[in-house]
């Protein structure tokens, strides 16, 4: 059974966030993800063709993991229209985003799922950028996070 509180790792980059969906039938929780292509940007300009952007690619396949994740306990992923992540969803530009439900996940799925989330997305985007970047063992906080993807900003920007 999932937990009624929601599960949230949100910086000025991205943001990955578990949250109860409304559901009378089954446990639900509503997976919101997003990366801030923007402000990626330093790194991803010009290692990657047109409409190919490094960082939204690491999120579609993030978003393949947690899926496969999500079947290997035993939840059932699908796939979801409409868009009730605006509460944890930050207000700028240049967000591309991604959302699916998750069904009958077991409540220590979720902070797994945004461990999970943050650093396969860093991995993705640097390995597809060609860039050798050592991330952090341990997922750091949020802010702290922001801080080692700004200085990586300025290391590879262009």
């Amino acid at each position: 059974m999932a937990s009624s509180r929601p599960y949230e790792y949100v910086n000025d980059f991205l943001y990955f966030a578990a949250r109860p969906y409304i559901n009378k039938t089954e446990d639900v929780m509503l997976y919101c993800s997003g990366v801030n292509f923007n402000r990626f940007l330093p790194i991803t300009k010009g290692r990657h063709r047109a409409m190919s952007n490094c960082a939204i690619r690491g999120l579609q396949l993030v978003n393949v993991g947690v899926r496969e994740l999500a079947l290997s306990v035993g939840a059932t992923p699908k796939a979801v229209d409409e868009n009730n992540c605006s509460e944890v969803v930050p207000i700028s530009e240049g967000w591309y985003r991604e959302h699916l439900l998750i069904i009958n996940a077991p409540a220590s799925f979720y902070n797994d799922m945004v461990n999970y989330c943050v650093l396969a997305l860093l991995k993705s985007t640097f390995k597809a950028c060609m860039l050798a970047v050592d991330l952090p063992g341990t997922l750091p906080e949020p802010d702290e996070l922001q801080v080692f993807i700004e200085k990586m900003c300025r290391k590879y920007g262009k």
